[in-house]
């Protein structure tokens, strides 16, 4: 089973990057949350921690390929940051995390600009390269950074299943529709739990969206910076708002593009998504000269087919149900990638399923040797651990019918998801929603758009909300696809720049069509 929508970065128009989904989301106040203690939670203790790791000296070095990713070019340089296992025994056990970096090209230099491009699970080590042209004018004061967080790639990265078990799994039934479906749905989340608690041990209980959050902060040290300049991404924008919660006198110029909603639960949160998917599958059936409603019931009718007779691909493999509203949301994260989706919906439409299908390998990391990604294995270990909720199978099914209102297309999936993606989870969450209050930061950017998918744009004015008087500044563009900086608004992108470059804050409610 793989989660439909991932919080990601788009690396660039041209190419088609999966996204969105796991995690916790939100950051309410409420009492009896459950989050727990917070031994490095202000700048104080942090300052406490031993000499052996605030001292570090990195060896930045060449970098190596990392995955099916080439090396990058001899401009990068990576390294291995030391960070507590658990940080409630920051003199205890360690593990490394897998850095890089590129230095700032021209003068006046301002400091280091940590990138997250989301997930959770997302490698930064790999991304950071392809997406560093998209912010070149940002590397001439800043040296570029990145980072694979705890469990992910190669900072002891988490794989919990291997590539056989994960192509098997592709053929279980993400909506079931009889109880040996349920059953069947239900096993595979026990299963994949297990192999996730065999593979990461101890670790397991320590990659919360928390404790990658204080890594952040021994990385600001370790480099050098007095303030923490960051550029988060997607679920990146939340680990930049529980950055600022626990470090709120250490906030440099953060920049918060595509903000995750940090009022949802989870139930909320996947509503939200539903509703941004369906909200963009509306304006690509729109771009079509389809009606929204008649072109949607088509899709439902041909994924009703497909449920109970999977079409035939030229690789010799079936697309599932499953399997076609993966290829379906992949490229509904760029609108440059909309004629894709047309051609792979009138090719199953003629009954040949291998465009989908390539469309929701690209999503699950399949490369053409039959090879799977992990980045789902790292997401779901992450947010299952900060997600404390864990929606039965009959609080679920009183749920379908208002998700499947939201969204004919993806509502069933959503609704389900809710159930099966932390089943029988073998470590508990850690609260319903993070906390991301932080009276005193300096003023953190919050960029919405409001065709995005994955993270809806009603997300920015919560996150502000959340955040706190003078603290959050929202920054709307009235465009497509996931995520706003780089996507060929001149609005967008100098306003983000001034903030970044010179410290100009634009006045919030700003509005970029």
């Amino acid at each position: 089973m793989s989660r439909f929508v991932r919080w990601t970065a788009t690396v660039a128009t041209a190419v088609l990057v999966a996204g969105c989904g796991g995690g916790s989301s939100g950051g309410g106040k409420d009492e009896g949350k459950g989050r727990p203690e917070s031994p490095s939670a202000s700048p104080a203790t942090t300052a406490a921690l031993p000499a052996s790791l605030t001292t570090q000296s990195p060896d930045w070095g060449r970098c190596k390929a990392t995955g099916d990713s080439p090396a990058p070019s001899g401009d990068w340089q990576c390294a291995t940051l030391k960070v507590p296992l658990d940080w409630s025994k920051p003199d205890g056990e360690t593990i490394g995390l897998a850095l890089i970096r590129a230095k700032a090209t021209g003068g006046d230099h301002i400091g280091s600009l940590l990138f997250n491009f989301g997930g959770p699970g997302g490698s930064g080590v790999s991304t950071m390269p392809y997406y560093a042209t998209m912010v070149s004018k940002l590397r001439e004061r800043y040296d570029l950074v990145s980072w694979d967080p705890r469990g992910v790639g190669a900072s002891e990265g988490i794989r919990c299943r291997g590539d056989r078990e994960i192509q098997a799994a592709e053929t279980v039934d993400a909506t079931p529709d009889t109880p040996a479906e349920e059953q069947a749905y239900f096993r595979d989340a026990t299963d994949f739990g297990k192999g996730c608690e065999r593979a990461a041990g101890k670790l397991m209980a320590h990659v919360s969206t928390t404790d990658t959050a204080r890594d952040m902060d021994l990385m600001r040290q370790v480099l050098g910076d007095t303030k923490m300049h960051y550029f988060g991404i997607s679920y990146g924008t939340e680990l930049g708002g529980v950055y600022a919660h626990l470090f709120p006198k250490n906030v440099g110029r953060l920049i918060l593009d595509a903000v995750v909603d940090p009022s949802a639960d989870t139930v909320g949160h996947a509503e939200n998504q539903t509703r941004g998917f369906q909200r963009a599958l509306d304006d690509y059936l729109k771009s079509t000269g389809q009606d929204p409603k008649q072109g949607s019931r088509k899709i439902v009718n041909l994924l009703d087919k497909i449920d109970a007779h999977p079409l035939p691909t030229s690789s010799g493999r079936r697309l599932t149900q499953t399997l076609a509203v993966t290829g379906i949301v992949l490229p509904l994260y760029s609108e440059a990638s909309w004629p894709t989706l047309t051609s792979a919906l009138n090719a199953a439409e003629r009954g040949d399923g291998s465009k989908l299908l390539s469309l929701a390998d690209d999503y699950n990391e399949r490369n053409s040797s039959g090879r799977y990604g992990t980045t789902t294995h790292a997401q779901r270990v992450i947010s299952c651990l900060d997600d404390k909720q864990r929606p039965t199978l009959q609080e679920t099914k009183k749920l379908l019918p208002e998700f499947e209102k939201i969204s004919p297309v993806f509502g069933d999936f959503m609704g389900w998801d809710t159930a099966g993606w932390c089943h029988d989870w073998p470590v508990a969450g850690q609260y319903d929603t993070p906390e991301v209050s932080a009276a005193g930061a300096a003023p953190i950017l919050l960029v919405g758009n409001t065709g995005d998918p994955a993270t809806p744009y009603e997300g920015a004015r919560r996150m502000a909300d959340e955040l706190g008087k003078g603290v959050g500044v929202e920054l709307t563009w009235k465009g497509e696809g996931h995520g706003a900086y780089g996507s060929e608004s001149d609005c967008v992108d100098s306003a983000v720049n001034a903030y970044l470059l010179n410290g100009t804050v634009p006045k919030d409610g700003t509005v970029c069509s």
